[in-house]
């Protein structure tokens, strides 16, 4: 299982990469292994201020859907266009081509609270 040192981890099984100001945020390879085949991805909060720990969207897949919870306070800047007809970039492709959005960090100082690869690695077991 692949754990990028560069990101951050939630408890919730949400990576965040921060650049700047703006922060990507998809779900972990761990997660994306226990829901199984993503058939869509809904995240009605595009230009929406979202606080942290709030749901942002759900992901769906065969069997079940799953709440999204923002892991930083911000404003959803964008969603992953190629996600509407591809939503199973997520399961391929988590940390790239499957990220769900792009939000402005309103507090910087919650990245501090995130998850460090190593300790995400711990939460899950691997």
């Amino acid at each position: 299982m692949n754990f990028p040192a560069e990101l951050k981890y939630t408890k919730d099984h949400e990576w965040v990469r921060v650049e700047g100001s703006e922060a990507y945020i998809g779900i972990t390879e761990f997660a994306q292994g226990e829901l199984g085949d993503i058939v869509y991805v809904d995240i009605p909060t595009k230009g929406k201020e979202v606080n942290k720990e709030d749901v942002f969207g759900t992901v769906e897949a065969v069997k079940t859907v799953s709440d999204l919870f923002m892991p930083l306070t911000g404003t959803v800047e964008g969603t992953n266009p190629a996600l509407d007809n591809q939503p199973e970039l997520v399961n391929s492709d988590p940390y790239g081509e499957g990220w769900m959005v792009k939000i402005s960090i309103k507090d910087a100082s919650e990245i501090d609270g995130l998850l460090s690869a190593d300790a995400y690695k711990a939460l899950v077991g691997a």
